[in-house]
């Protein structure tokens, strides 16, 4: 028998569900693997620093185990499959062109620095040649610091400039990368860690012992048919744009750290008061990672998939229930969509000022929606943010978009698929409770008619909790009933058998609906686009 879900009036702005932020709502990611120790839009912070001093070579090998950085082919992607369902391995030869990224990192014990080394391989899977690749640098416009050092292209010295203030990294190629050609780039990079919530919700932190490290690396920026997108990103909405990409991390800690990351743990050393792990992630757009040694674990096991909760001692109540609400979401969207790929699927907790953040694999859930102050959890945000986070893990992981300029495509079809979470799990009247916050967040701009599938930075930030988080989910519901039921429930399964592993713009999403139902929906997306 299924009971009522309680959602009372005076909590509409749960609307703020999931990725959502204290202003506008944004999701954001978290990575998988989770270790237990055994034994202004432009940065104030200081601009990154680069030099060029590796040595050179004449002869490049980008994929001979002996000149990569953790000696292991990039070809050779076995170390991703118990990442993977044996179902979903079938994968790691249907995308032979996505970026490798081998990197060894060393976390210093105050949990505020990363020292790291970086190889990726990538192929130009463009239909012109390339003379440059771009890096994003996100740690420099989200409170904290990179700088760069060391940068060659296959071996040899290359002399890299900053642009974007700072927030992106060219690296001149020493000749045209051809259509199907592959290159490699090594590079060092030292981060900082801010201390403080800085910008984004501060996904990117140390906070009460607890390291938030999100997009702290250099990211290889996406090449579309709007060339390299390398704008830096709003401070509402997420920060990253990213195709999948394979991810063989080695991080070294202190010892009594417990490490979640994306992906899942194929290597574990314990040598006095350091661990070193070894995650194979992929494929995966970003890669994440949060470390404390206040984490205690709670896991199960659904459908093959290994889920870990993570929080700090005396919250075990609210560890208890994402972890019950993750396993419940993962079953119904597998159901309704397709299958969730990985083996793990990994939540933390964390003081980011949002409600939750999605990565891959791996999703934030804010620390205080963990204990209301009496040792138990705000049980309305706890499940509704964990429900929309895991949603994510569909729409915007495995389906992706530009979430920059298209954030409706993964923020308004993830809380419609959490309105779906709480009809499967409480039934109609559970539903509409959920329902009924999505219409208080449109009605906080008066219902406005601002076009949901505009840029970030287009909105305001009411606008964008509103719009994003409100007036989309109500149109998508809205559209199923115009296609029917049926169809639009047949229609996310089609896109997600099309669009998985790869990238999704609006037209995409309303040609194939427009297939799916045999009918013109020009009108009905007017909603979205404006016209």
């Amino acid at each position: 028998m299924k009971k009522t879900a309680v959602f009372p009036l005076t909590l509409l702005l749960i609307l703020l569900t999931a990725c959502q932020r204290t202003q506008p709502i944004a999701a954001t990611l978290v990575p998988t693997a989770v270790v237990q120790a055994t034994n202004n839009p432009l940065p104030t912070t200081p601009p990154a620093t680069i030099s060029s001093t590796a040595t050179a070579s004449q002869t490049a090998v980008p994929d001979a185990a002996p000149t990569t950085l953790l000696n292991h082919p990039f070809a050779d992607r076995t170390p991703f499959q118990s990442g993977l369902l044996p179902s979903e391995q079938a994968v790691l030869d249907q995308l032979p062109g996505a970026t490798d990224y081998q990197m060894a990192l060393t976390i210093e014990p105050g949990l505020t620095k990363i020292n790291g080394r970086q190889q990726i391989r990538y192929t130009n899977q463009e239909k012109v040649k390339l003379t440059n690749l771009y890096f994003h640098l996100f740690p420099n416009i989200l409170g904290g610091s990179i700088t760069v050092e060391d940068v060659a292209v296959n071996n040899q010295a290359a002399t890299p400039a900053l642009e974007q203030g700072g927030s992106v990294l060219r690296v001149p190629l020493p000749t045209p990368l051809q259509p199907g050609a592959e290159t490699a780039v090594s590079l060092t990079f030292h981060t900082t860690i801010p201390q403080d919530s800085g910008r984004n919700y501060g996904v990117f932190a140390t906070l009460d012992n607890i390291l938030a490290l999100a997009h702290f690396y250099p990211m290889v920026a996406v090449y579309d048919d709007e060339g390299w997108n390398i704008a830096p990103p709003s401070e509402g909405g997420d920060v990253t744009y990213g195709d999948s990409s394979f991810f063989l991390v080695q991080i070294t800690a202190p010892a009594a750290q417990t490490i979640a990351t994306s992906g899942v743990v194929i290597d574990h050393i314990s040598s006095g008061d350091t661990q070193t792990v070894t995650v194979a992630a992929g494929p995966m757009r970003d890669f994440y990672l949060a470390s404390s040694d206040r984490f205690v674990s709670h896991s199960d096991t659904v459908n093959g998939i290994t889920i870990n909760s993570f929080a700090p001692q005396g919250m075990d109540a609210g560890a208890q229930l994402a972890l019950e609400t993750a396993v419940f979401a993962v079953q119904t969207y597998s159901t309704r969509f397709g299958p969730y790929p990985y083996t793990e699927l990994d939540l933390v907790t964390t003081p980011t000022s949002a409600l939750g953040v999605e990565y891959p694999g791996i999703i934030a859930n804010a620390i205080r929606i963990y204990d209301s102050g009496d040792g138990t959890p705000n049980r309305n945000f706890l499940e509704s943010t964990t429900a929309h986070e895991v949603g994510h893990q569909w729409f915007y992981g495995l389906i992706g978009n530009d979430q920059l300029d298209e954030p409706w495509l993964d923020e308004s079809l993830t809380q419609y698929v959490t309105w779906l979470y709480y009809l499967d799990k409480y039934g109609e009247q559970g539903a509409d409770g959920f329902y009924q916050s999505l219409e208080g967040r449109w009605e906080s701009v008066g219902q406005t008619a601002v076009p949901i599938g505009q840029p970030v930075a287009e909105f305001s930030p009411i606008e964008y909790s509103a719009i994003v988080y409100g007036r989309g989910p109500i149109f998508l519901r809205e559209l199923a009933a115009t296609v029917g039921e049926e169809t639009f429930a047949r229609f996310l399964q089609h896109y997600y058998q099309q669009y998985r592993w790869g990238i999704t713009t609006t037209a995409d999403f309303q040609s194939l609906l427009e297939t799916e139902c045999a009918c013109d929906l020009t009108e009905a997306f007017a909603a979205v686009n404006g016209r």
